[in-house]
């Protein structure tokens, strides 16, 4: 049992409670996306909400797999 927050395993705002593990990386900036965040599984890997929105128009479109017209 924790002696901070009397408890086993210790609550999420303890001082002594483990990192939680990101369960994708991504590929933009290589930080962790954890459990709740919004993120995008594009076909060469997971890109989180805050590179997205950072990406152009023209990045995000060539993203999905597809590339802006010239008229």
């Amino acid at each position: 049992m924790c002696s901070v927050c009397r408890r086993n395993p210790c609550a999420a705002g303890c001082p002594n409670a483990e990192e939680p593990k990101p369960i994708h990386i991504c590929k933009e900036c290589g930080y962790g996306i954890y459990e709740g965040d919004h993120y995008y599984d594009g076909p060469d890997g997971y890109y989180c909400e805050e590179c997205l929105e950072d990406m152009s128009v023209k990045e995000l479109v060539e993203l999905l797999g597809d590339e802006l017209e010239t008229a």
